[in-house]
Protein backbone atom coordinates (compact mmCIF):
# COMPACT_ATOMS: atom_id res chain seq x y z
CA UNK A 1 0.00 0.00 0.00
CA UNK A 2 1.51 3.37 -1.21
CA UNK A 3 1.84 5.90 2.00
CA UNK A 4 1.56 10.00 1.54
CA UNK A 5 2.73 11.08 4.54
CA UNK A 6 2.90 15.23 5.89
CA UNK A 7 1.52 16.85 2.61
CA UNK A 8 -1.02 19.89 2.02
CA UNK A 9 -3.63 19.21 -0.94
CA UNK A 10 -5.52 22.31 -2.09
CA UNK A 11 -5.98 21.86 -5.95
CA UNK A 12 -9.46 19.92 -7.62
CA UNK A 13 -9.46 16.31 -7.36
CA UNK A 14 -6.21 16.01 -6.41
CA UNK A 15 -6.05 12.34 -5.12
CA UNK A 16 -8.87 11.58 -7.85
CA UNK A 17 -9.20 7.45 -8.26
CA UNK A 18 -6.82 6.14 -6.08
CA UNK A 19 -6.83 2.84 -4.98
CA UNK A 20 -5.08 1.08 -1.93
CA UNK A 21 -3.47 4.16 -0.50
CA UNK A 22 -2.58 5.91 3.21
CA UNK A 23 -2.70 9.07 3.57
CA UNK A 24 -1.51 9.97 6.90
CA UNK A 25 -0.68 13.56 8.79
CA UNK A 26 -1.95 15.19 6.00
CA UNK A 27 -4.02 18.79 5.02
CA UNK A 28 -6.76 19.02 2.51
CA UNK A 29 -6.50 22.76 2.60
CA UNK A 30 -5.48 25.97 1.11
CA UNK A 31 -5.69 29.00 -1.14
CA UNK A 32 -7.03 27.03 -4.35
CA UNK A 33 -9.63 25.75 -2.50
CA UNK A 34 -10.13 22.23 -4.91
CA UNK A 35 -13.32 19.78 -3.70
CA UNK A 36 -13.22 16.43 -4.47
CA UNK A 37 -9.79 15.45 -3.18
CA UNK A 38 -10.29 11.59 -3.03
CA UNK A 39 -13.75 10.67 -5.21
CA UNK A 40 -13.95 8.20 -6.90
CA UNK A 41 -11.70 5.43 -4.88
CA UNK A 42 -10.94 2.34 -2.73
CA UNK A 43 -8.94 0.91 -0.35
CA UNK A 44 -8.19 4.23 1.55
CA UNK A 45 -7.25 4.51 4.93
CA UNK A 46 -6.91 8.13 6.39
CA UNK A 47 -5.02 8.97 9.29
CA UNK A 48 -4.59 12.47 11.42
CA UNK A 49 -5.67 14.15 8.58
CA UNK A 50 -7.07 17.39 8.10
CA UNK A 51 -10.16 18.49 5.59
CA UNK A 52 -11.26 21.47 5.69
CA UNK A 53 -12.49 21.65 1.43
CA UNK A 54 -15.74 20.04 0.29
CA UNK A 55 -16.72 16.83 -1.13
CA UNK A 56 -13.55 14.82 -0.21
CA UNK A 57 -14.86 11.15 0.01
CA UNK A 58 -17.91 10.69 -3.14
CA UNK A 59 -18.36 7.36 -4.61
CA UNK A 60 -16.15 5.73 -2.72
CA UNK A 61 -15.34 2.03 -1.21
CA UNK A 62 -13.91 0.12 1.48
CA UNK A 63 -12.76 3.90 3.57
CA UNK A 64 -10.82 4.11 6.94
CA UNK A 65 -10.70 7.37 8.79
CA UNK A 66 -9.13 7.92 12.03
CA UNK A 67 -8.45 10.34 14.36
CA UNK A 68 -9.01 13.31 11.94
CA UNK A 69 -10.87 16.86 11.51
CA UNK A 70 -13.50 17.95 9.10
CA UNK A 71 -14.20 21.37 9.89
CA UNK A 72 -17.45 22.98 9.04
CA UNK A 73 -16.02 24.29 5.50
CA UNK A 74 -15.89 20.72 5.29
CA UNK A 75 -19.08 20.36 3.37
CA UNK A 76 -21.00 16.96 2.19
CA UNK A 77 -17.41 14.90 3.35
CA UNK A 78 -19.07 11.25 2.58
CA UNK A 79 -21.69 10.69 -0.43
CA UNK A 80 -22.67 7.80 -2.49
CA UNK A 81 -19.33 5.50 -0.28
CA UNK A 82 -19.85 1.87 0.38
CA UNK A 83 -17.68 0.33 3.66
CA UNK A 84 -16.85 3.00 5.53
CA UNK A 85 -15.25 2.74 9.24
CA UNK A 86 -14.66 6.37 11.13
CA UNK A 87 -13.27 6.57 14.11
CA UNK A 88 -11.73 9.39 16.61
CA UNK A 89 -12.81 11.89 14.25
CA UNK A 90 -14.80 15.32 14.05
CA UNK A 91 -16.93 15.67 11.62
CA UNK A 92 -18.25 19.29 11.51
CA UNK A 93 -19.30 20.16 8.21
CA UNK A 94 -23.26 20.11 6.99
CA UNK A 95 -24.26 17.01 5.23
CA UNK A 96 -21.54 14.95 6.23
CA UNK A 97 -23.28 11.77 5.55
CA UNK A 98 -25.70 10.65 2.71
CA UNK A 99 -26.61 7.85 0.76
CA UNK A 100 -23.59 5.55 2.32
CA UNK A 101 -24.21 1.92 3.07
CA UNK A 102 -22.30 -0.02 5.38
CA UNK A 103 -20.85 2.42 8.04
CA UNK A 104 -19.27 2.60 11.09
CA UNK A 105 -18.62 5.20 13.64
CA UNK A 106 -16.96 4.94 16.91
CA UNK A 107 -15.65 7.60 19.30
CA UNK A 108 -16.33 10.40 16.83
CA UNK A 109 -17.75 14.04 17.58
CA UNK A 110 -20.65 15.01 15.01
CA UNK A 111 -21.58 18.65 14.79
CA UNK A 112 -23.53 18.12 11.24
CA UNK A 113 -27.09 19.07 10.10
CA UNK A 114 -28.80 17.07 7.79
CA UNK A 115 -26.23 13.86 8.75
CA UNK A 116 -27.03 10.44 7.69
CA UNK A 117 -29.95 10.98 5.05
CA UNK A 118 -30.59 7.52 3.12
CA UNK A 119 -28.02 5.28 4.62
CA UNK A 120 -28.17 1.58 4.15
CA UNK A 121 -26.88 -0.23 7.59
CA UNK A 122 -25.14 1.86 9.78
CA UNK A 123 -23.13 1.24 13.38
CA UNK A 124 -22.70 3.95 15.75
CA UNK A 125 -20.90 3.56 19.48
CA UNK A 126 -19.68 5.90 22.15
CA UNK A 127 -20.15 9.01 20.12
CA UNK A 128 -21.82 12.51 20.71
CA UNK A 129 -24.06 14.78 17.92
CA UNK A 130 -25.62 17.80 17.16
CA UNK A 131 -28.05 17.63 14.57
CA UNK A 132 -31.00 18.75 12.59
CA UNK A 133 -33.23 16.48 10.95
CA UNK A 134 -30.18 13.36 11.69
CA UNK A 135 -30.35 10.00 9.79
CA UNK A 136 -33.46 11.12 8.14
CA UNK A 137 -35.17 7.92 5.61
CA UNK A 138 -32.22 5.97 6.61
CA UNK A 139 -32.34 1.89 7.16
CA UNK A 140 -30.41 -0.60 9.68
CA UNK A 141 -29.28 1.12 12.30
CA UNK A 142 -27.61 -0.28 15.34
CA UNK A 143 -27.06 2.55 17.76
CA UNK A 144 -25.08 2.06 21.17
CA UNK A 145 -24.57 4.82 23.97
CA UNK A 146 -24.80 7.68 21.45
CA UNK A 147 -25.38 11.01 22.50
CA UNK A 148 -27.28 13.14 20.82
CA UNK A 149 -28.79 17.28 20.61
CA UNK A 150 -31.15 18.61 18.33
CA UNK A 151 -34.68 18.78 16.30
CA UNK A 152 -36.61 16.00 13.82
CA UNK A 153 -34.49 13.18 14.35
CA UNK A 154 -34.54 9.44 13.15
CA UNK A 155 -37.68 10.68 10.76
CA UNK A 156 -38.88 7.67 8.08
CA UNK A 157 -36.07 5.34 9.36
CA UNK A 158 -36.59 1.24 9.40
CA UNK A 159 -35.28 -1.36 11.56
CA UNK A 160 -33.33 0.43 13.73
CA UNK A 161 -31.86 0.05 17.62
CA UNK A 162 -30.61 1.85 20.18
CA UNK A 163 -29.41 0.73 23.96
CA UNK A 164 -27.75 2.93 26.32
CA UNK A 165 -28.32 6.33 24.87
CA UNK A 166 -29.57 10.04 25.52
CA UNK A 167 -31.61 12.05 22.69
CA UNK A 168 -32.21 15.55 23.89
CA UNK A 169 -34.61 16.38 20.58
CA UNK A 170 -38.20 17.11 19.33
CA UNK A 171 -40.29 15.32 16.89
CA UNK A 172 -38.07 12.24 17.08
CA UNK A 173 -39.21 8.79 15.56
CA UNK A 174 -41.99 9.80 13.58
CA UNK A 175 -42.88 7.59 10.72
CA UNK A 176 -39.89 5.25 12.20
CA UNK A 177 -41.14 1.45 11.39
CA UNK A 178 -40.01 -1.44 13.16
CA UNK A 179 -37.96 0.12 16.32
CA UNK A 180 -36.39 -0.98 19.19
CA UNK A 181 -34.93 1.53 21.94
CA UNK A 182 -33.52 0.14 25.25
CA UNK A 183 -32.08 1.58 28.48
CA UNK A 184 -32.23 4.74 27.16
CA UNK A 185 -33.24 8.73 28.07
CA UNK A 186 -35.30 10.56 25.26
CA UNK A 187 -36.44 14.42 26.46
CA UNK A 188 -38.47 16.39 23.53
CA UNK A 189 -41.82 17.50 22.62
CA UNK A 190 -44.00 15.10 20.26
CA UNK A 191 -42.07 11.80 20.25
CA UNK A 192 -42.55 9.58 17.86
CA UNK A 193 -46.18 10.21 16.48
CA UNK A 194 -47.19 8.27 13.07
CA UNK A 195 -44.68 5.41 14.07
CA UNK A 196 -45.24 1.93 13.48
CA UNK A 197 -43.80 -1.01 15.69
CA UNK A 198 -41.96 0.92 18.43
CA UNK A 199 -40.81 -0.74 21.27
CA UNK A 200 -39.19 0.67 24.27
CA UNK A 201 -38.22 -0.60 27.27
CA UNK A 202 -36.60 0.28 30.79
CA UNK A 203 -36.59 3.64 28.95
CA UNK A 204 -37.21 7.50 30.07
CA UNK A 205 -38.88 9.54 28.39
CA UNK A 206 -39.78 13.25 28.87
CA UNK A 207 -42.26 16.10 27.35
CA UNK A 208 -45.38 17.05 26.41
CA UNK A 209 -47.68 15.02 23.50
CA UNK A 210 -45.31 11.57 23.49
CA UNK A 211 -46.96 8.69 21.02
CA UNK A 212 -49.82 10.16 19.18
CA UNK A 213 -51.10 8.54 16.07
CA UNK A 214 -49.28 5.21 16.64
CA UNK A 215 -49.46 1.55 15.70
CA UNK A 216 -48.01 -1.54 17.35
CA UNK A 217 -46.78 0.50 20.39
CA UNK A 218 -45.17 -1.03 23.03
CA UNK A 219 -43.43 0.42 25.94
CA UNK A 220 -42.19 -2.03 28.64
CA UNK A 221 -41.40 -0.63 32.80
CA UNK A 222 -41.04 2.72 31.15
CA UNK A 223 -40.65 5.91 33.04
CA UNK A 224 -42.87 9.28 31.75
CA UNK A 225 -41.67 12.26 33.25
CA UNK A 226 -43.84 15.95 32.15
CA UNK A 227 -46.12 13.59 29.59
CA UNK A 228 -49.21 15.51 29.03
CA UNK A 229 -51.52 14.22 25.84
CA UNK A 230 -49.97 11.08 25.83
CA UNK A 231 -51.17 8.42 23.16
CA UNK A 232 -54.02 10.09 21.19
CA UNK A 233 -55.52 8.02 18.45
CA UNK A 234 -52.58 4.79 19.38
CA UNK A 235 -52.61 1.69 19.27
CA UNK A 236 -50.68 0.91 22.25
CA UNK A 237 -49.75 -2.17 25.02
CA UNK A 238 -47.83 -0.18 27.91
CA UNK A 239 -46.61 -0.39 31.39
CA UNK A 240 -45.33 2.75 33.24
CA UNK A 241 -43.87 3.06 36.04
CA UNK A 242 -44.70 6.77 37.10
CA UNK A 243 -47.26 9.08 37.33
CA UNK A 244 -48.73 10.58 33.95
CA UNK A 245 -49.96 13.92 33.90
CA UNK A 246 -53.27 12.92 31.33
CA UNK A 247 -53.95 10.65 29.08
CA UNK A 248 -56.09 11.21 25.71
CA UNK A 249 -57.72 8.76 23.71
CA UNK A 250 -55.81 6.14 23.23
CA UNK A 251 -57.44 4.53 20.16
CA UNK A 252 -57.08 0.40 21.36
CA UNK A 253 -54.76 -1.64 23.86
CA UNK A 254 -54.07 -1.49 27.16
CA UNK A 255 -51.93 1.23 29.18
CA UNK A 256 -50.79 0.15 33.02
CA UNK A 257 -50.10 3.39 35.13
CA UNK A 258 -49.33 4.06 38.77
CA UNK A 259 -51.42 7.03 38.51
CA UNK A 260 -52.68 9.55 36.23
CA UNK A 261 -54.13 13.26 36.51
CA UNK A 262 -56.39 13.23 33.87
CA UNK A 263 -58.11 10.72 31.24
CA UNK A 264 -59.38 12.35 28.56
CA UNK A 265 -62.61 10.40 26.67
CA UNK A 266 -63.67 12.61 24.22
CA UNK A 267 -63.58 10.35 21.02
CA UNK A 268 -65.82 7.53 20.41
CA UNK A 269 -63.30 5.88 18.50
CA UNK A 270 -61.07 5.59 21.74
CA UNK A 271 -61.67 2.10 23.10
CA UNK A 272 -57.83 1.67 24.57
CA UNK A 273 -57.75 0.67 28.60
CA UNK A 274 -56.30 2.82 31.30
CA UNK A 275 -55.61 0.58 34.45
CA UNK A 276 -54.51 2.60 37.67
CA UNK A 277 -52.22 -0.08 39.36
CA UNK A 278 -53.03 -1.01 43.25
CA UNK A 279 -56.83 0.47 43.21
CA UNK A 280 -59.71 1.95 41.78
CA UNK A 281 -59.67 4.07 38.46
CA UNK A 282 -59.63 7.64 38.91
CA UNK A 283 -62.96 8.23 37.58
CA UNK A 284 -63.77 11.40 39.21
CA UNK A 285 -60.92 13.12 36.81
CA UNK A 286 -62.10 11.79 34.13
CA UNK A 287 -63.87 14.25 31.32
CA UNK A 288 -65.69 11.04 29.60
CA UNK A 289 -69.18 13.17 28.47
CA UNK A 290 -71.28 10.21 26.83
CA UNK A 291 -68.42 7.66 25.66
CA UNK A 292 -67.99 5.88 28.79
CA UNK A 293 -68.64 2.77 27.31
CA UNK A 294 -65.13 2.76 25.06
CA UNK A 295 -63.59 3.09 28.54
CA UNK A 296 -62.15 -0.49 29.84
CA UNK A 297 -61.20 1.32 32.50
CA UNK A 298 -60.44 5.00 33.13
Amino acid sequence: MQIIENQTFDEERALYGSSDVTVRHCSFDGAADGESALKECSNIAAENCLFNLRYPFWHDRCLKISDSKMTENCRAALWYSEHIEIANTLMHGIKALRECGDVHIRNCDIDSPEFGWSVRGIRMENTTATSEYFMMRSEDLAFEGVTFTGKYSFQYIKNATFENCVFDTKDAFWHGENITVKNSTIKGEYLAWYSNGLTLENCTIIGTQPFCYCKNLRLVNCKMIDADLCFEKSEVQATITTPVLSIKNPRAGVIRVPSVGEIIRDDPSSCGGVFISGGAPQCAQCRCHEVTSHRAIA
